[in-house]
């Protein structure tokens, strides 16, 4: 990162780190559940000096606080709130969005907000959706709900290595990043992962919500992006996101799972294209399903 940005909020401190602190257009890059925003260094510097990328640490993980109320802060209506906070610091009154998996839920909840609806001007979901996997939702939810503690540094590369091995992640440079991101010494000399364990109390607390709606309901460029390999991101269910939203731009990453880490320039390149396509509003639901109807007659006659 080029800025370290801390802000506080409530009684938490949020580290937002920034990329091209300079530059003329943003990007707003939201992490996944247990990750941080150092996670998108390398699609920072492939995006390039022109683009500013401001990607936070929710509370809980990476530099931001712990909270000691996780059942009122470790949720996504709090997670909101946090968002807007960071949008209102920098300014931005209309800005593109960029999260994976959680990120990409937050910033569609974001999105039907009355207070977030217009400052989304485009959204990238990375693989995930409005329906997620209810297997594979309770599978992450066990696996972080128990502390993880390793006696030396190198079995916690090993861990990390088997647990993110569907992220695609290449090379031993591009581990060894991931494991001095991804760790944190505990005061007995043990290791342990660099986010606070009691996030995984949002499963409890959180309800389920059908976002079906709300995703049909965006009014603006949306895309997503899926490993091919996902298992909470299911094909059929990006099919139907297709549905409902036409215009929808779709990237499959090959050979890789729950959830690209946007690292490689097969993957950023069509980001920044649809970063800066023309910000036209899709039309969407039946109007939109009406002119798609009416495209395939005409091609047809």
């Amino acid at each position: 990162m080029d800025a370290l940005e801390l802000i506080r909020h409530r009684a938490l401190e949020i580290a937002v780190r920034v990329w091209h602190p300079d530059a003329d257009k943003t990007l707003v890059a939201w992490h996944g559940l247990s990750r941080h925003g150092g996670d998108f260094h390398e699609l920072a510097r492939r995006l390039g000096p022109e683009w500013r990328v401001i990607a936070p640490d929710t509370p809980g993980r990476g530099l931001s606080s712990w909270s000691l109320f996780p059942a009122h802060d470790y949720l996504y209506s709090h997670y909101q709130e946090v968002a807007l906070a960071v949008l209102d610091h920098f300014g931005l009154e209309r800005v593109a969005w960029l999260g994976t998996s959680m990120g990409g839920l937050l910033g569609l909840l974001l999105s039907a907000t009355e207070q977030g609806h217009g400052r989304i001007e485009r959204l990238i979901v990375n693989d995930v959706g409005p329906e997620i996997d209810a297997d594979s939702l309770a599978q992450l939810a066990s696996y972080f709900a128990v502390p993880h503690r390793f006696a030396t540094f190198g079995a916690l590369i090993e861990e990390l290595q088997r647990h993110y091995a569907e992220f695609g992640i290449q090379g031993d440079a591009a581990w060894r990043r991931l494991a001095l991101e991804s760790s944190r010494r505990l005061i007995d000399g043990s290791w342990g992962f660099h986010f606070d364990p009691r996030i995984a109390e949002q499963f409890i607390h959180d309800k389920p919500l059908d976002l079906w709606p709300t995703w049909a309901a965006i009014d603006r460029p949306v895309m997503a992006i899926r490993g091919a390999r996902s298992t909470i991101l299911s094909a059929a269910t990006l099919a139907r996101m297709h549905d409902a939203q036409p215009g929808l731009r779709v990237l499959e990453v090959p050979d890789c799972g729950h959830a690209p880490m946007l690292n490689q320039p097969a993957q950023v390149e069509p980001i920044r294209d649809f970063l800066d396509a023309p910000a036209d509003r899709p039309a969407n639901g039946l109007l939109a399903r009406l002119r798609q109807s009416l495209r395939r007659w005409r091609r047809g006659a």
